[in-house]
C-alpha cells in the first residue's frame, strides 16, 4: 500500500486543531439520543435531486467503537471532562508523526489515520446500552465454521482458509461502510437515476434511486448485494439491500468494538437499510439497520456522522503487493507443523487469552482492535 507521508502533516493538523464536530446538539440529559435533523434544505442536482456529491471520510469516528465500552452506563454521550482526557491520544498520534519525520523513517504514525474527541460513545443506537444483540445459536454455528487470518490458532492450507479480505476480495457488507485504520475515504457521485458510492478500500457500488423494480431473485446474490434505493425526503436517500453473498464478515474486526476474529456471519436472509440524511452543508448523518434474525437476536441500528472533506485524496489500496501473503501463511503453517510433527509434539495453540494475532495488514500489527470495554 502506499503511505501517505507527503500528506501526513496535514492530515495531523485536521486531527488536533479541534475535535469532531458533533453536527447535532448534545441534550442535556447524555442518556437521550435525539432523532436526526431534518430542517435542512440541501441544493439539488441539476436533475432535482438532493445533492450528496462529494468526499466523506470515515477517520473523524474511527475511534467511535461499535459496542459502547461498560464505563460510560447509559450514556449515548461523552461529558466534557471525558472529552478534554482524550486529548492525550491526539497528542500521542502528533508525537508519533513529528518522531517518524524527525528520523525519516516511515511506521505507524504515518499509517493510523486516528482522531479523537468524538461526543458519542458507541455506534448502536437501537438499544439503551449501546451494544449490539446477541447471536442465536446458528450465529455462532455459523460463525464458527468461518475462517480468517485474525482467528488464533487456525492453520492455513488453501485460499479457503482466509476471509474475503484476507484474499483482497472485498471487506463486506455493511462491513465496507465503517472504518479501518486508513483509506476511509468514501466518495458520492450521481447521475439521473443512479447514486454510485466508490469506497477507497475495495469496491464501488451503483445503486438506482428511480424507486422501481423489483430486487434480483433469491438464487442471485453479491458481496454488496442488491440495493434499490428512493429519496424519502427532501434531504434523505433511503437504500434497501437484499441479496446479500454470504461469507464476508458483516462487521470488520479491525473496525472497534466489533466481535472478535473477523467471523461474524450473515444469512442469506439479511436486509440492510441505509438512510443517508443531509443534515448540514458539510454532514450525513448515516444510518444503518441490519435485520438478520437467523443470525442475530434482533435487528440493529448503528448511526454516525459523516464530514465532508473535498480535499481528502484517494490513494491506491495495494491490498498485499505481489499476491504472496496467502502462499507466505500457508507456507509457514505447513512448515511449523512439519518442525512440531518432527519434534513428535503437535502445535501448541495459541493462548486464548493472548489477543488476536497480527492481521495480514503488516500495518495492523501491535494495535488493538477489539475495544468492547
Amino acid at each position: 500500500m502506499i503511505t501517505r507521508s507527503a500528506i501526513a502533516s496535514s492530515l495531523l493538523a485536521t486531527a488536533i486543531a479541534v475535535f469532531p464536530a458533533t453536527a447535532q446538539e448534545v441534550p442535556d440529559d447524555l442518556t437521550v439520543m435525539p432523532p436526526v435533523p431534518d430542517d435542512y434544505q440541501p441544493p439539488v442536482t441539476p436533475w432535482g435531486d438532493p445533492d450528496l456529491r462529494g468526499t466523506w471520510p470515515l477517520n473523524d469516528f474511527a475511534e467511535l467503537p461499535v459496542n459502547r465500552p461498560d464505563q460510560y452506563g447509559d450514556r449515548f454521550w461523552k461529558t466534557e471532562a471525558e472529552i478534554a482526557s482524550e486529548q492525550g491520544r491526539v497528542e500521542q498520534l502528533e508525537e508519533a508523526y513529528e518522531n517518524e519525520d524527525e528520523e525519516g523513517t516511515i511506521g505507524l504514525g504515518h499509517w493510523i489515520e486516528y482522531q479523537g474527541g468524538a461526543r458519542r460513545t458507541s455506534m448502536v443506537v437501537s438499544s439503551q446500552d449501546g451494544k449490539l444483540p446477541g447471536w442465536t445459536d446458528e450465529g455462532y454455528r455459523r460463525s464458527a465454521l468461518m475462517r480468517a487470518s485474525w482467528v488464533g490458532g487456525q492453520t492455513f492450507d488453501w485460499v479457503t482458509d482466509f476471509d474475503s479480505w484476507d484474499r483482497c476480495v472485498t471487506r463486506g457488507f455493511p462491513a465496507s461502510m465503517y472504518p479501518f485504520r486508513y483509506n476511509n475515504g468514501v466518495r458520492i457521485f450521481q447521475s439521473p437515476g443512479y447514486v454510485v458510492i466508490t469506497l477507497e478500500m475495495l469496491g464501488t457500488r451503483v445503486i438506482p434511486v428511480s424507486g422501481e423494480g423489483e430486487h434480483w431473485p433469491a438464487s442471485m446474490s453479491a458481496w454488496f448485494g442488491d440495493s434499490r434505493g428512493r429519496w424519502e425526503d427532501h434531504n434523505t436517500l433511503l437504500v434497501e439491500t437484499t441479496n446479500i453473498k454470504p461469507g464476508a464478515s458483516a462487521l470488520n474486526m479491525a473496525t472497534r468494538g466489533v466481535p472478535p476474529n473477523n467471523t461474524t456471519p450473515m444469512s442469506e436472509s439479511a436486509v440492510v437499510t441505509e438512510r443517508f440524511h443531509m443534515i448540514g452543508p458539510d454532514t450525513i448523518t448515516y444510518e444503518m439497520t441490519l435485520d438478520d434474525t437467523v443470525i442475530w437476536e434482533e435487528p440493529f441500528t448503528l448511526r454516525v456522522n459523516w464530514t465532508r472533506d473535498d480535499d481528502y485524496e484517494f490513494f491506491e489500496y495495494a491490498c498485499h503487493e505481489g499476491n504472496v501473503q496467502l502462499r507466505n501463511y500457508i507456507t509457514a503453517s505447513r512448515a511449523a507443523r512439519e518442525q512440531e510433527y518432527a519434534r513428535g509434539t503437535h502445535v501448541e495453540l495459541l493462548d486464548p487469552d493472548a489477543g488476536p494475532p497480527p492481521s495480514m495488514d503488516p500495518a495492523s500489527r501491535g494495535v488493538g482492535n477489539n475495544e468492547e470495554s
